[in-house]
């Protein structure tokens, strides 16, 4: 199957079109769940060097997702920032443009994700997702199951939040 997009490490160069596709996914995904005033205050150039620093303090990592027009969706992973057993990493991000979605992208980034996991010896590989998110039956689709709940503050509300898990990276590859 010809893929209408192309999976590549992102660098330094991909940090503004990344804090676009940040704010643009969570206006569009969030919305009615976040609180507005926090959803257009969100600034694309404060994204882009929060991850133009996350890239730079190493131990983190990035996938980028490109079609013929340029960026149009990331993964943002590396070590667990909570204590989970050894050899899980943390998927921290997964954004793709919504004109993007349904395209096979967040799945070819998920599986690049895994696929570099396992490559630095990791056998497994989990994602927070906030409960209210109806895009997170995209993560039992392809195999993750919750294995944590747990509340995220974000803006000035608290809300719910699903960590899901893949404990079989060569089974989540082979999707």
């Amino acid at each position: 199957m010809n893929q209408p997009f192309r999976i590549r490490p992102a660098d330094s160069e991909d940090t503004l079109i990344i804090g676009e596709i940040l704010v643009e996914t969570w206006r569009a995904t969030f919305r009615g769940i976040i609180d507005d005033a926090y959803l257009d205050g969100m600034s694309e150039d404060d994204q882009a060097i929060r991850h133009a620093r996350r890239m730079q303090a190493g131990g983190v990592f990035y996938q980028a997702g490109v079609d013929a027009d340029g960026l149009i969706g990331f993964a943002n992973y590396g070590p667990a920032r909570h204590p989970v057993p050894p050899g899980i990493m943390e998927l921290y991000a997964l954004y793709i443009r919504p004109a993007a979605q349904g395209t096979g992208l967040g799945k070819a980034l998920v599986k690049a994700v895994a696929s570099d996991c396992l490559a630095r010896g990791a056998n497994g590989l989990f994602a927070w997702v906030l409960a209210e998110n109806a895009n997170r039956g995209f993560y039992e689709h392809i195999g993750a199951t919750v294995a944590a709940q747990g509340r995220v503050r974000v803006g000035r509300q608290d809300h719910e939040q699903l960590a899901y898990l893949w404990e079989d990276l060569p089974q989540l590859i082979a999707l």
